[in-house]
């Protein structure tokens, strides 16, 4: 079986295209010979160090394919198409999983479209369904809305009604965010106050809810962005770590709400199964349309990593072990 692994810490340079022996299989656990793997940031982040991990080792949060063995007490038997989080080991041929953190692929949804979305679209349920659950009317500010989550975001929040004003950078993802059902779209490369962009889009009032996934670069403007009482989602890092937040800055701007959340702790065996159907449903009658930005064979994953982080990307980028 073949894996991409990451020998050490630091740069896409560090993986490693090696053979490896077949994980053992776990009661409970399935073992997936993976058709399509998700490539995402928060790998980025492990692969760089900001979320410490044991070197070396396989990366991957997320992959689609059929359950190629399962073991006892599983939930799925061979032959079964899913999706899956992982926690790790997914750049490769096959990985084994619980089967808790897995969710049936419904027939019309390929394989890449489940790969591209499962992870994303989770997070997308998750932002939008529970920790700020966002109704009819309500105006929300999605940063990086061009992205993999930032696509899902945007469509799934105009399909509830709210008012998106999306933050994107570039005429391209400008269109992308625009298709994607944004009411307004404010190109951070041509707008450098994107605050006084989001206060003159709302006549100086501030939107109820701020999701942003890129960290240092858009916390202090993404907060100023907030209405009297609003919450500010920071799920991402791209541009680094947000830097230490005292409770008293929050009141002073406003009573001011923040969160933090981790999909791992929402997506857990007991509510993975309604978020995942949550998703698919939507991805099914086309509310949601997830874009592949690009694919790579399992060899180029450090092709795919330095991709994602030109920021280029319109969508997700997803390896294909075949």
């Amino acid at each position: 079986m073949r894996t991409v692994t990451l020998k050490a810490v630091g740069g896409p340079e560090n993986f490693a295209l090696e053979a490896a022996p077949r994980a053992p299989l776990a009661d409970g656990h399935i073992r997936v010979r993976n058709n399509a793997v998700g490539v995402n940031f928060i790998d980025i982040y492990q692969r760089k160090g900001l979320y410490p991990i044991a070197t070396p080792c396989v990366l991957g949060q997320e992959g689609a394919g059929l359950v190629c063995e399962a073991g006892a007490g599983a939930p799925f038997k061979t032959g079964d198409r899913v999706a899956y989080l992982s926690g790790a080991g997914a750049y490769a041929e096959e990985t084994v999983v619980d089967g808790g953190r897995a969710a049936l692929i419904p027939a019309g949804v390929g394989d890449d479209v489940a790969a591209a979305s499962f992870l994303k679209g989770l997070t997308a349920e998750m932002l939008l369904r529970q920790v700020y659950p966002l109704r009819p009317g309500q105006t929300a500010l999605v940063t990086a809305a061009a992205g993999g989550v930032g696509t899902l975001l945007t469509q799934w929040a105009a399909h509830l009604g709210a008012r998106v004003i999306a933050i994107v950078g570039g005429a391209e993802k400008v269109a992308a965010a625009k298709a994607n059902g944004a009411a307004d779209i404010i190109d951070r490369s041509v707008t450098k106050d994107t605050a006084g962009a989001v206060r003159a889009l709302t006549g100086g009032r501030g939107v109820d809810v701020v999701y942003d996934s890129v960290g240092a670069a858009t916390f202090d403007s993404s907060l100023d962005s907030l209405a009297l009482r609003g919450m500010m989602v920071s799920y991402g890092n791209a541009s680094g770590p947000v830097p230490p937040v005292a409770p008293l800055d929050l009141t002073r701007r406003g009573s001011l709400t923040l969160a933090r959340p981790s999909l791992f702790h929402y997506a857990t065996p007991d509510r993975l199964p309604a978020m995942a159907s949550a998703v698919f449903d939507l991805i099914a009658r086309g509310v949601l349309k997830p874009t592949i930005a690009a694919r790579f064979p399992l060899e180029r994953a450090a092709d795919a990593h330095r991709f994602l982080e030109s920021g280029k990307a319109i969508g997700a980028i997803i390896l294909e072990p075949k």
